[in-house]
């Protein structure tokens, strides 16, 4: 494995993106996707580098969600299943489709989970008293989360604190259930492609694998809205200048 000038600015993106995602349970995705494909990187190889360094990632999250106690069993039994399906399929008609007719749409995808970010941190509402999520919600995020190399936190983390899960259970549990449909994701690419860039990957996972027991212990001491403030304008800054550039 060859090292490129990347290498670097990729471990500090995954650093970064791993200590926004475990400490507010969305932006891993978000963010790398997006700054790869600022890079150039086509869509599917940024998917597929950003899953399958998110199965290390995810993984060390778990574990430290877990060693806190911030996850809750049942919803986390209600996403995983439809979620790695979901991932299976949304990962196979992405390696399928050409690079120019997916790229616009993934930079739209990005954009408007962006904006469910922000709206999840600027808009304080109380949560809505319905119905536990179903294999519906898990379907549908990952899916989204693998056409557009990220949202699976952004999709699961808000709607279950919509819901009226704690803010604590909510994201321990969408980043434990994310280890496994990261896991179904990068196995669908792996065997749709026939190259990846292991020095990417490499480098996002060193730096979410340290950034993750951070993250995880902030999660009870540190308000998240500055922080999900931030990740949603950068990524929505990208996504608009991606999708004028693809449009263009």
């Amino acid at each position: 494995m060859e090292l490129t000038g990347e290498f670097g600015w990729l471990f500090a993106v995954g650093f970064v993106a791993q200590l926004v995602d475990g400490a507010i349970g969305m932006g891993y995705g978000l963010t790398a996707s997006a700054f790869l494909a600022t890079l150039g990187i086509p869509p599917v190889v940024a998917s597929a580098t950003v899953h399958a360094a998110e199965v290390a990632t995810s993984g060390v999250s778990s574990l430290s969600h877990a060693w806190f106690r911030n996850l809750d069993r049942r919803i986390f039994l209600s996403l995983v299943l439809p979620g790695v399906a979901g991932g299976i399929i949304g990962a196979a008609l992405l390696s399928r489709v050409p690079t120019d007719v997916i790229r616009p749409f993934v930079w739209a995808y990005l954009a408007i989970t962006s904006i469910l970010v922000l709206g999840r941190a600027l808009l304080r509402r109380p949560p809505i008293d319905v119905a536990a999520p179903g294999p519906t919600l898990g379907a549908t995020a990952g899916f989204l989360d693998a056409i557009g190399g990220g949202g699976w936190g952004a999709l699961t983390t808000s709607t279950l604190i919509a819901r009226g899960v704690p803010a604590r259970y909510a994201i321990g549990t969408a980043n434990a259930a994310e280890f496994f449909v990261s896991i179904a994701i990068s196995v669908t690419f792996w065997v749709h492609l026939e190259a990846l860039r292991l020095d990417l990957v490499v480098a996002l996972i060193l730096g979410g694998a340290i950034a993750a027991p951070i993250a995880a212990w902030i999660t009870r001491h540190v308000p998240p809205r500055v922080a999900a403030t931030g990740v949603g304008a950068t990524a929505l800054a990208l996504a608009a200048g991606g999708l004028l550039r693809s449009l263009g």
